[in-house]
């Protein structure tokens, strides 16, 4: 995953040499432009090729996880309920205000806060939209298999359903967040999330499948959101030299 350099404290550019091998720009005829575009377009192709085995092998496993994995006192314990609450969208409200609350009086404040709201509440929207349209209901704790509800019985209704974990995906479009505001405990934020989609399993509340479709997608919501949120930040400021330029 590329770094964002500096983190909360840094600049605004993103490493994307970290992502590919090509030259750099000045060596190549193309310009930076081409360059970075070649670099984007083979990191996502790589992502994608990742995002898709770990879905195939997430259903072949489903069954061994949900027979194994099985701990209905999980949320019973402290730590479970702490790696649940990971999930939780009031979660992130409270530490996003935390953050914008503490950098407000700095220049270019609210992105950061923005962010870990956007983030995580898009990343749940995402699940409950999927969940109406997949229509893959929760697992069965005493028989596995896969079983769907019609379209036509309640047809806006999500209640019941799994595809994917709502819980899951806003762990890990909060932590894919967090990763890119504080790059250097990247690990500790996407364990975190992991080990929410982990209690998830464990409570016979999802399918592993259902955990590892939401944590593919979480990252796709938090990376592009942040990708964006940072080139409008970039032309922002950009925008703004160039009038400071021009006045002085």
């Amino acid at each position: 995953m590329p770094a964002l350099n500096g983190g909360v404290q840094g600049c605004l550019t993103i490493d994307f040499a970290s992502m590919s091998t090509t030259p750099r720009a000045s060596e190549s005829p193309a310009g930076p432009d081409a360059q970075t575009s070649v670099s984007w377009r083979r990191s996502w192709v790589a992502m994608l090729a990742i995002a898709l085995a770990l879905v195939v092998a997430a259903h072949l496993l489903d069954q061994s996880a949900w027979s194994r994995l099985r701990d209905p006192k999980v949320y019973e314990r402290d730590w479970g309920r702490l790696l649940r609450s990971f999930g939780y969208l009031p979660t992130w409200l409270i530490i996003a205000i935390g953050l914008w609350t503490h950098e407000r009086p700095q220049r270019g404040w609210g992105w950061r806060g923005g962010l870990l709201i956007l983030a995580p509440t898009l990343g749940g929207a995402v699940a409950e939209v999927l969940k109406l349209l997949v229509r893959r209901l929760r697992p069965d704790a005493e028989t596995f298999g896969y079983a769907f509800r019609a379209f036509s019985d309640h047809p806006f209704a999500n209640g019941g359903l799994g595809m994917p974990s709502s819980h899951a995906l806003v762990a890990f479009a909060g932590a894919t967040a967090m990763a890119r505001l504080f790059p250097r405990a990247w690990w500790l934020w996407f364990l975190l999330a992991a080990g929410c989609a982990v209690t998830r399993v464990m409570a016979v509340a999802h399918f592993l499948s259902d955990t590892v479709v939401a944590a593919v997608l979480g990252y796709a919501v938090g990376e592009l959101l942040s990708r964006w949120m940072l080139a409008k930040r970039g032309a922002a400021a950009a925008s703004n030299d160039v009038f400071v330029t021009h006045t002085t």
